[in-house]
């Protein structure tokens, strides 16, 4: 079952404080904070990466794999009830992930 447009903009409308982005992908999205992927929402539930500093902020929260064969993500469901909690813990996974990759230049056509 793919996430609904509407569960994304309830999630972006309760996280408004960071500007968070979406890309959909496979009929689920990725949610980016400063261009790093911070959290995933599928079947309509927001699963944010379990980095260090995440885990610490959210220490009893479930877990469970994102979509079939992946790790387990924290689920946050729970955490989006406490807006700030769940700012922090997405602040707090965008700061344990290293920078994103430059992009490569295009290679100049020769003609």
């Amino acid at each position: 079952m793919a996430t609904s447009p509407a569960t994304i903009e309830h999630i972006l409308d309760t996280l408004s404080p960071l500007r968070l982005t979406h890309r959909r992908m496979f009929g689920e999205y990725a949610l980016y904070l400063d261009g790093i992927v911070v959290a995933f929402v599928c079947d309509d539930t927001l699963f944010i990466k379990p980095t260090a500093s995440a885990l610490v902020i959210l220490p009893d929260a479930e877990r469970g794999p994102a979509y079939p064969g992946s790790k387990d993500y924290i689920i946050g469901s729970e955490a989006l009830d406490d807006p700030d909690l769940c700012t922090r813990a997405l602040r707090a996974v965008a700061a344990d992930a290293p920078p994103p990759k430059p992009k490569k230049p295009r290679a100049k056509k020769v003609g």
